[in-house]
């Protein structure tokens, strides 16, 4: 058969065959690169909803279980992993380890019941496990087939759930590792490097949150501790009195005692070794009484509970709750004689030292914890006055208390019937410009007779009455009124302001909005100039309540306060939702600032809050020139105290608005 012959392909058309060939090739790379281009972008910007969404739960969540929590679930959902888990650092054991914080998300929670149970009955020092290998790297780590994972514990419980992948990031406060979050899969998965960089960067946002909240639990506690031996202070204390104090108004059955601990011949230690050993000396004290007060004889009296304080100096406080008979504060005042007998041995000295102790007892009607305090005191140097090394009890005749007090509401009562209450005006001056931005209107009292009387020997007595919420509004209106006429007739580019207390009483009213609609609207004063200022007091209680009702405030214009900051310990958790716009450093801060690096610092970090929220810091109490040398240092905006002027009136102010002020050269 004779071969069959091939025509052979002209050039032409095998060059354009080629070139159609890589025309297509290069079609199909184009297209890979747009598709993968496409899906890095959808990737991309779903990282960045991840990231905008935690950075939301950062910034709105009242607590780091709330973030937490919620991040788990938003990881998982974006990865479409089923289980997350939350640990936290737990630097009160032996050795600093990571432990539960009994935070899941769980797509399946019957399914991993076991291997949760494992987990939360677990502690995870450096190195051990997932969470310990994170936690000595400070860096993510990752598994991607559980049976092979040779550094994991929890081996047996994963397997008998299906679990085949994990890996766990760092929450870093700085360079330490506050917390770990760890994820789980039911298959085996790769490790992916950029979703690790990814939860690198939310492990930075979540070290803020846990940033921030010790910041402000470190506030709380130096606000209310002493710095030298962490007991409770005296604001803690009258604080934790007075809730005793309304408990045993609630309850007639309800006892507690109040001893106050003086220690004997202290100014010799100090004179003689020095402040520095006195300071050791008060510190051993502390832990003797703590000791005395946690010892089994004091839990046995009736389900007796204690707190102890240091006052001040050396001087300590004892509060005895739910004691059933006044002679158990005096046996536990020999049990604390008896803790201190033994010789203290400070810089190789030992040192023989006793207590003289006063008490009061809830057997007479006590309204304020200072009253208590103060009793408590004086029965005290009543005790070093007979000998020291003794306890003395407060007594006092209970009917001419009861007539006095009697007395002084009715002549409240007649004050306000007859127009008795008049009020004076404290400059707040701006610590850049140094001129008077506004005043705060504060109330006296003018008897019959012509004596003045101040707000801190009425006021609880209004309180109590129920007068108060009559007082304020008018004190409001006032004050409304003179502040129209200072502004017409001192015109500026920016009118003066006015501010005005609302005591706790006045803001429970439920028509209070309404009354400062109304004063607003009849005093025809812009409410932007007005600022309400409410206590921290104000804020411990109906939080939802208390927004709504500072929210329908601002709707009127008006600007609010928050007053006497750093005397309260609760309102922090929330402060954050409160619609206020100026921040008062309480005046115990302000006035100890210039000799005390511990109120300097508070002071700071108050600010440092208050700029985080947006809002403008009024420094009370401002006394001298190096007080407001610091406070102007620090950036604070506004200043208030003796420095500029005491509290006027009215026509003091016409001639201070006049003038120039004595402070300009500041």
């Amino acid at each position: 058969m004779a071969p069959v012959m091939t025509r052979e392909e002209p050039p032409e058309i095998a060059k354009l065959r080629r070139r159609l060939e890589r025309e297509r090739i290069a079609r199909q790379e184009a297209e890979a690169i747009a598709e993968r281009g496409l899906r890095d972008l959808y990737q991309r910007k779903k990282q960045l909803k991840l990231l905008e969404k935690v950075a939301t739960i950062a910034n709105s969540s009242r607590s780091v279980r709330d973030v937490l929590q919620s991040t788990l679930t938003e990881i998982c959902g974006f990865m479409d992993w089923p289980v997350g888990h939350a640990l936290l650092l737990d630097q009160d054991s032996a050795e600093p380890a990571l432990r539960s914080a009994a935070i899941w998300h769980a797509a399946d929670p019957d399914r991993i019941a076991g291997f949760q149970r494992a987990t939360e009955d677990s502690a995870f020092p450096s190195g051990v496990g997932l969470p310990g290998e994170v936690m000595a790297s400070a860096k993510p780590h990752w598994f991607f087939n559980a049976p092979e994972e040779g550094n994991f514990p929890r081996r047996r419980p994963a397997l008998a759930c299906g679990i085949k992948a994990g890996f766990a990031f760092p929450v870093l406060v700085g360079e330490d590792v506050a917390a770990v979050l760890e994820f789980f899969a039911y298959s085996t998965i790769e490790q992916d490097e950029a979703l690790l960089g990814l939860m690198s960067q939310i492990g930075v946002q979540l070290g803020r949150v846990i940033e921030r909240r010790r910041a402000e639990e470190r506030l709380i506690h130096d606000a209310s501790h002493d710095a030298l031996t962490d007991l409770p202070n005296r604001s803690l204390f009258l604080d934790r009195l007075g809730l005793a104090i309304a408990r045993r108004k609630l309850n007639r059955g309800v006892h507690f005692a109040v001893l106050f601990i003086d220690l004997d011949r202290f100014k010799v230690v100090n004179d003689s070794l020095g402040h520095l050993a006195g300071d050791r000396m008060i510190v051993e004290v502390a832990e003797r009484l703590t000791a005395a007060l946690h010892q089994e004889e004091l839990s046995a009296m009736s389900g007796t509970d204690g707190l102890l304080a240091r006052i001040g100096g050396d001087e300590f406080a004892i509060l005895l709750t739910d004691i059933g008979d006044p002679s158990d504060a005096v046996r536990f005042s020999h049990r604390v004689q008896e803790s201190l007998r033994r010789p203290f041995t400070i810089d190789g000295q030992e040192i023989h030292t006793s207590a003289s102790i006063g008490i009061s007892l809830s057997t007479t009607p006590y309204a304020y914890a200072e009253d208590v305090l103060r009793d408590a005191d004086l029965a005290m140097y009543r005790a070093k006055t007979l000998g020291k090394s003794r306890t003395e009890m407060f007594h006092r005749e209970m009917h001419r208390s009861a007539m006095t007090r009697l007395t002084l509401e009715a002549d409240l009562r007649r004050a306000m019937v007859n127009g008795e209450f008049l009020l004076h005006y404290q400059p707040i001056v701006s610590l850049e410009s140094l001129e008077v931005v506004g005043f705060e209107a504060l109330v006296r009292w003018r008897r019959p007779d012509g004596s003045m009387v101040y707000p801190g020997d009425f006021i609880g007595i209004v309180e109590d009455t129920g007068l108060i919420v009559a007082l304020g509004f008018w004190i409001l209106r006032e004050a409304c009124m003179a502040t129209r006429r200072w502004q017409r007739e001192f015109p500026r580019e920016t009118p003066l302001t006015i501010s005005v207390n609302i005591s706790p009483r006045q803001f429970a009213e439920p028509d209070l909005v309404a009354q400062v609609r109304r004063i607003i609207a009849e005093t025809g004063i812009d409410p932007q100039t007005v600022r309400l200022e409410i206590t921290e007091s104000v804020t411990i209680g109906d939080a939802d309540r208390e927004v709504s009702m500072l929210s329908q405030l601002k709707d009127l214009g008006i600007r609010l306060s928050i007053d006497d900051f750093g005397t309260g310990y609760s309102s922090l958790s929330y402060l954050h939702r409160l619609p206020l716009d100026v921040l008062k450093i309480d005046r115990s801060f302000v006035s100890a600032m210039d000799k005390s690096a511990e109120s300097f610092q508070i002071v700071n970090t108050i600010m440092n809050l208050a700029r985080n929220l947006g809002m403008h810091v009024v420094a009370e109490g401002a006394e001298v020139a190096g007080q407001i040398e610091q406070l102007q240092s620090l950036g604070c905006d506004y200043g208030q105290g003796y420095f500029f002027s005491k509290p006027m009136d009215p026509a003091d102010v016409v001639k201070l608005l006049k003038g120039p002020t004595h402070w300009a050269g500041v």
